[in-house]
């Protein structure tokens, strides 16, 4: 029996409920954030469906390659056993000073539960997304349409209850196919204008590892004992490694715009910019992934559009969050703070952020501030004959 996850939407974001789709150890703890990244499918798809998969043949002139490196790091060998982490989020979204909103979103908490029992993950398992919009709304709304089924159906994704390295390489290039097959399928959905695109980034949780596939300028931020550890790269085409590879590829910079016309250097969509199905582009779709294990110092993670970015550091983000989570312990509070933050700082773009909290709620009774006004205190004898003969002497006035 299909089960249906809850996609959180905010304001102007309309609700959407997603069918999901069924089918049928020993971790290196990594103390560092990993980097990777992975040549681009040069193999030509025609309609998207479950019996296709990415071809093998990769052509490494589209992006830098990146080995993966593997750290492992003793002192956090029994920390990271014992720590489990307890998924929970909260999400926001406004419209900003924009006539349209063009931000999609989606979370789930509980991934296992709401795939249902064709699907065997390791425990905790969740899933998110933020999808930013541009050249009209088409773009990311179908992908957020058909999210699951590009990330979890068509492409195969591995099966088990224990994360290992097997696992977690079948994860990455599960995810590298799920960004691909969403690119072409925006080329040959005819209810998806040509020119318009979305940026992509997902995070995934399995076990203690933490896993975030990005293409564009949204940004993962994860808060480490306070400190803000990017999670992924801006995409932008004056980076100078994003420069090297669009112009190797025949694309031109132009005020900080490629091919004078986008922001970004990688996208869903805009299929208008990109060379014909099979040949190597400017503008690509491959995503770059970064990965960590978590432990009990990791507190939060912060996904969020660049309209959050563009006014403020992850850092800043992280501070407000960590000092909302200690005042009221509620990420979709905490979403709505940074939101309005931007807001204040005078953003001019949409606005979608998600908050992902990986600790138990902190259950202990808040205090409220009347309740701190009407506390008893106690009082010395002699203090009690002084306050005494006070009150005495102001009544025989």
């Amino acid at each position: 029996m299909v089960a249906e996850a809850e996609v959180v939407c905010q304001q102007n974001v309309p609700v959407l409920e997603v069918p999901f789709f069924g089918k049928g150890s020993n971790i290196e703890d990594v103390d560092e954030i990993v980097a990777i990244s992975s040549p681009v499918s040069s193999s030509k798809f025609g309609q998207v469906n479950v019996a296709q998969s990415v071809s093998a043949d990769l052509s490494t002139s589209q992006l830098d390659v990146k080995s993966l490196e593997k750290v492992p790091d003793p002192r956090i060998e029994s920390t990271v056993l014992q720590f489990e982490p307890s998924i929970r989020s909260g999400s926001f979204a406004d419209i900003g000073p924009r006539r349209y909103m063009e931000d999609e979103h989606i979370r789930i908490d509980d991934l296992s539960s709401n795939l249902g029992s064709h699907f065997k993950f390791p425990k905790p398992s969740a899933f998110f997304g933020v999808f930013d919009g541009h050249g009209g709304p088409e773009a990311a709304a179908y992908t957020r349409k058909n999210a699951l089924r590009f990330f979890f159906e068509d492409v195969n994704f591995p099966q088990t209850s224990e994360v290992d390295d097997v696992f977690l390489e079948g994860v990455e290039n599960s995810l590298r196919k799920s960004f691909l097959l969403a690119d072409l399928a925006l080329a040959d959905d005819c209810t998806v204008n040509s020119s318009s695109g979305t940026t992509a980034l997902t995070a995934l949780i399995f076990g203690r590892v933490l896993m975030v596939a990005n293409a564009g300028d949204c940004r993962g931020v994860l808060c480490r004992k306070g400190e803000a550890i990017d999670m992924s790269e801006d995409h932008r085409p004056i980076y100078p490694s994003e420069r090297r590879r669009v112009e190797k590829l025949g694309g031109f910079i132009d005020d900080g715009y490629l091919n004078g016309v986008l922001s970004v250097s990688r996208a869903l969509g805009d299929w208008d910019m990109k060379f014909p199905k099979g040949s190597s582009s400017p503008l690509i779709a491959e995503p770059e992934f970064r990965r960590v294990v978590l432990t009990e110092d990791d507190e939060f993670l912060i996904i969020g559009c660049d309209g959050i970015w563009d006014v403020m550091s992850s850092q800043h983000a992280v501070s407000l969050v960590h000092r909302g989570l200690q005042r009221h312990d509620d990420p979709e509070q905490c979403a709505r703070d940074l939101v309005m933050e931007a807001l204040r700082r005078n953003t001019f773009d949409n606005l979608t952020v998600i908050v992902v909290c990986f600790s138990a709620p902190d259950h202990q009774e808040q205090t409220s501030p009347r309740q701190r006004r009407l506390r008893c205190c106690s009082l010395s004898a002699d203090a009690l004959c002084s306050l005494r003969s006070f009150l005495d002497g102001i009544s025989n006035r």
